[in-house]
């Protein structure tokens, strides 16, 4: 199966001691060489013959005058089989060898596939919403230990603006009173006026007895350490939540408590408690040595359920068992060992490991999506589990409804033709492209065509909500109403327009299409051009490289609003990602051409929606299923199709029961994985 290569839109070397490999390593990885197909398996059956002795009839001594006692009978012992011992080591194969395992220092997948065999949460997501690990609970208002209040407000002092800007308050400051939600309510500060304004504040509680690896408390303190480290300029993270914190502070050793800036609310009440960092190991470094010290690149403290032994670089990464694990007594984690193997994305490699039992499980890290259809047989035949799930990822075609030439106001005989302003065309071009023959074909119907910018295992995806289907017919009817005409009654040549809106009489439909050269997206394109023209509709693909795609504005294709059509991906989570089309996203000369919105879209109604969504729970369903309505219906871009998260293990894999696309790394839950004996109870 073919890699999609993509670069994924997002707003928002390590080097270990000498490694001896021991017989851990050495018994785990057995070598049996590959000479038969991974598809084609050949069963040799070793008939061995048990020659059995029938009872032999005994022989008779001869008679004697000397009477013998005879010998008592031989006492037979019942005999039991020795129960075997559980595996002690379990290796997971991932697709990149990270540069650090500092958390500030680092962001890769593979980092985080590590990370989470040392640091259990402290929040896991699951499914998009938070669940505590070593926290007693998730702040809520219900409990109190969630709370927004009001309080007043002076001149000088910083806040959170109505535009959602850290600012500070000044006359003509746009803001939102106490009570206020959104832009709907916001009022401007005349200078003179008590200002009165929400703030929120949250109590996290540390479960007790909590210990770092090397057997030290963890405590409250250590997370306001953290929040240190991340607020200090040195370390390159990004500070949207520092810069929005009024006061982080820890009241005792369990307790920490964040207050944010008045104006500043967020509906994740997970979100505020900074992962805690060994504060008597790494106190004496500064921000800026930490980028660089073993202690915290290479061999990090962690509270998890393993500790790291040793790093062999460009190898593997071998760790063992937390004695001090907090979940120990629950039997967990399960091996003695575990490994991780650095054998690159490429698919073919990992998954022949799998299959030689060199390694247990192949992360999602790797691009198995390059062999899908091999994936997918290997697992129908039973030789492998493997996992699959959409997203968050997902790929869309993007109109360019409003491009940067229109700002200055529509120049008629200058300005390019006025394609996409009216809902109707875009709707037309969703009739004339065939979405899920091309989401089945690539994916092996393991994706579909999204209905929003959700995932289908989104809390607040709404199911409710129709694709619109592939009909050439249906799609001919509607540009025939807008104005486009079919002269020569050819589908397979452009249309022209005949009384369309701002498109001069006798333009010929045809766009252009832009996109990278990932091999799957030139497919795609390809598939899509296709299609299009049995509707009257004429593409002209560019496959260009990256750098010229997503170049900034004013000069660049996307950020510059210089496009008809664009195929790129972007990526939902936890918070609504309804932003990406508000009309304050829209890249200009007034922004620096700094935002998402490269369509040009621009709808008050649903920058109104989105603010409200944005603001309130993901199980609001009320909130979330309007703004999905409101993107569905006006179609400023056309959703092509989720990208895949695949994972495969061996067949008695258990404690892996499907991938989870919100969290960090799938691996999650690694303490609970097992094979073998192991899943027996």
């Amino acid at each position: 199966m073919l890699g999609n290569g993509n670069m994924m839109l997002k707003f928002a070397s390590g080097h270990g001691n000498d490694y001896n490999e021991g017989d851990m390593w050495n018994n785990h990885l057995k070598e049996e060489p590959l000479n038969l197909s991974r598809l084609q398996r050949f069963s040799f059956l070793m008939v061995i013959c048990i020659m059995l002795l029938s009872a032999c009839q005994p022989q008779v001594a001869p008679t004697s005058d000397v009477q013998t006692e005879p010998e008592p009978p031989a006492v037979v012992l019942p005999t039991t089989e020795p129960t075997p011992e559980p595996p002690s080591s379990l290796v997971i194969c991932i697709g990149e060898e990270p540069q650090t395992l500092y958390p500030y220092g680092g962001n890769s997948k593979g980092m985080w596939s590590i990370l989470e065999a040392i640091y259990d949460g402290p929040i896991d997501t699951v499914n998009f919403m938070p669940e505590p690990v070593i926290l007693e609970k998730i702040p809520d208002f219900e409990s109190g230990d969630a709370r927004i209040e009001t309080v007043t407000v002076a001149a000088g002092e910083r806040i959170v603006d109505a535009n959602g800007s850290v600012v500070v308050l000044l006359a003509g400051v746009r803001y939102l009173p106490t009570g206020c939600s959104d832009t709907s309510c916001a009022v401007e500060w005349d200078g003179q006026n008590e200002v009165l304004m929400d703030q929120q504040s949250l109590r996290y509680q540390l479960k007790p007895g909590l210990l770092w690896s090397d057997g030290q408390a963890l405590t409250a303190n250590d997370s306001f350490y953290s929040f240190q480290i991340a607020s200090d300029p040195a370390s390159p993270v990004h500070t949207y939540y520092v810069d929005r914190t009024f006061s982080y502070t820890a009241g005792d050793d369990l307790q920490t408590e964040w207050k944010g800036l008045p104006g500043f609310t967020s509906p994740h009440l997970g979100d505020f408690f900074w992962m805690p960092m060994p504060q008597h190991a790494w106190g004496a470094f500064s921000a800026e040595e930490l980028l660089t010290a073993v202690e915290s690149t290479q061999k990090p403290l962690g509270w998890g359920p393993y500790q790291i032994d040793n790093w062999v670089s460009g190898s593997h990464l071998e760790l063992s068992r937390n004695p001090n694990y907090f979940r120990a007594q629950e039997g967990l984690p399960k091996f003695e060992k575990l490994v991780f193997r650095f054998l690159g994305p490429n698919a073919d490699s990992n998954l022949k490991a799998l299959e030689i039992n060199e390694c247990d499980f192949v992360d999602a890290t790797v691009e198995l999506d390059q062999q899908l259809t091999d994936v997918v047989e290997l697992s129908n035949l039973g030789e492998i589990k493997a996992y699959f799930a959409q997203g968050p990822e997902w790929e869309h075609l993007d109109f360019g409804i409003v491009p940067s030439s229109y700002d200055d106001g529509y120049q008629f005989d200058s300005d390019r033709p006025d394609w996409f302003g009216d809902v109707r065309m875009r709707t037309a071009m969703a009739y004339c492209t065939d979405r899920f023959a091309i989401a089945s074909r690539y994916f092996v119907n393991r994706s579909s065509v999204p209905i929003s910018f959700y995932p289908p295992s989104h809390p607040a995806y709404n199911p409710s909500l129709n694709s619109i289907p592939y009909d050439v017919e249906m799609g001919s009817m509607l540009l025939d109403q807008i104005g486009w005409r079919d002269d020569d009654n050819n589908p397979n040549t452009p249309r022209i327009s005949q009384g369309v809106d701002n498109v001069p009489d006798g333009t010929a439909l045809v766009l252009d299409y832009i996109t990278s050269q990932s091999t799957l997206r030139q497919l795609v394109s390809a598939d899509i051009a296709s299609s299009l023209i049995t509707c009257g509709i004429e593409v002209v693909v560019q496959n260009v490289y990256p750098t010229e795609m997503y170049a900034p504005g004013p000069e660049g294709v996307l950020f510059g609003r210089n496009f008809d059509l664009a195929q790129f991906t972007w990526q939902a989570g936890r918070t609504n990602p309804c932003f990406l089309y508000s009309s304050n996203q829209i890249p200009n000369a007034d922004n620096l051409w700094v935002g998402a919105n490269i369509t040009g879209y621009a709808n008050p109604q649903y920058d109104l929606a989105c603010q409200q969504a944005q603001t309130t729970a993901l199980d609001d369903a009320e909130a979330q299923a309007e703004i999905q309505s409101l993107f569905n219906e006006a179609l400023p871009v056309l959703p092509l199709y989720y990208q895949l998260k695949i994972a495969a293990s061996r067949t008695d894999f258990c404690g892996f029961e499907a991938v989870d696309v919100s969290n960090r790394s799938i691996l999650f839950e690694i303490e609970g994985f097992g094979y073998a004996d192991f899943c027996k109870n």
